[in-house]
């Protein structure tokens, strides 16, 4: 799915999702891991003491290791792994899932939910989700878009600020906006809202939201999340202000890799010669105004050298002359952080951006 225009439509967001799954998973591939799995399990209750995973359970060192001992992850993931392959589209970032980084069974058992803790058993779990396709999907979005990506409406409030007084301050022209690594989509919303509040309008700003992962750009787009009613109504409070301002038209949402090819048409990269601004709003991937890049750069997702600067330069190349680039994230002062904000600095340098420090982040400006 390689775009979405925001929709509440119902049927309009079911279609759209079913672009992304497979027909229902023929479940004969699956009896061997449910036999091993069901072997293992009888084992663990057989051998081993309570407390046995159960919804709200303190984990201890000693639960981690009785679990792993008897329900090793290395032998439940593969199984979890491979109903995600065959149930989408497209290949999934299975790193995103509780069973990644997991120190045990007891842990993905904790990290997944009220709606799959009805058994402890992952033979159990993998067969009612294999019954039950609406549970899968739900499963799905559990495992890809877990509550701990996501942290809330305003994140960056002096980058907000420093946002609010650079709209203030530039000429009176649209303006074209990407909030790259968009996630659930929050932040492309918050975005928008920003521009209703200076004053724009459907045909004064254009702003794309891109993410690598498709199950992000359907609940950005639709405002739906299967697993999480509670979660859902938050986002569509949050997001109904564009939508009643009508400008829900002039937003975008995109599955884009920012470490590929983010292609830069010949044309944008020349300048539109007598395109109007305004018509320029309509055109895929032309240059824009502002990047946001919030919470990737230099944080657990990505800090290698090469993928740092394979990201800044891609993102350097989509800015026009004049435009800006900010990026801001929490690991910069807490134990996710891998690279410090004033390499990041020097990273935009090195991509010919004229940097400094904007709210909470780094900014960089592209030279006329």
């Amino acid at each position: 799915m390689p775009s979405l225009k925001p929709s509440r439509d119902p049927a309009v967001a079911a279609a759209n999702l079913e672009k992304l799954l497979s027909p229902p998973v023929d479940p004969a591939p699956f009896q061997p891991y449910i036999r091993r799995l069901r072997a293992m399990f009888a084992a663990f209750t057989a051998s081993c003491p309570p407390p046995w995973p159960a919804p709200g359970l303190a984990l201890t060192p000693e639960i981690h290791c009785q679990s792993e001992l008897w329900l090793p992850l290395a032998h439940i993931r593969p199984a979890f792994e491979r109903l995600c392959r065959s149930t989408l589209n497209y290949a999934p970032i299975l790193s995103s899932t509780p069973f990644h980084q997991a120190l045990s069974w007891a842990d993905v058992f904790n990290e997944l939910g009220p709606r799959f803790q009805s058994t402890a058993n992952p033979a159990r779990l993998l067969e009612m989700l294999l019954g039950d396709h609406e549970l899968l999907k739900e499963f799905l979005f559990a495992s890809f878009l877990p509550r701990r990506f996501y942290g809330g409406r305003v994140r960056y409030p002096g980058q907000e600020a420093f946002i609010r007084q650079w709209l203030a301050e530039r000429a009176a022209a649209p303006v074209r906006c990407l909030d790259a690594a968009c996630g659930d989509g929050a932040g492309t919303y918050g975005l928008a809202r920003l521009l209703v509040e200076a004053g724009y309008g459907t045909e004064g700003f254009g702003v794309e939201g891109w993410t690598i992962d498709p199950l992000e750009v359907w609940a950005a787009a639709h405002g739906v999340f299967p697993h999480d009613p509670q979660r859902q109504a938050r986002y569509r409070e949050w997001t109904a202000p564009v939508f009643e301002a009508g400008v829900h038209s002039s937003i975008m949402f995109r599955t884009m890799d920012l470490l590929g090819d983010v292609i830069v048409p010949p044309f944008a990269k020349g300048g539109l010669g007598g395109i109007s601004p305004a018509a320029e709003l309509q055109i895929p991937l032309a240059r824009f105004d502002l990047i946001l890049c919030n919470g990737l750069l230099g944080g657990p997702i990505i800090h290698r050298q090469e993928e740092l600067l394979r990201v800044a330069v891609n993102l350097a190349e989509l800015l026009r002359p004049g435009g800006l680039l900010l990026a801001a994230d929490r690991f910069h002062g807490g134990w996710k952080q891998q690279i410090p904000k004033d390499s990041l600095g020097d990273l935009f340098k090195a991509c010919g951006l004229v940097a400094g420090e904007v709210g909470e982040g780094i900014g960089g400006l592209k030279p006329c």
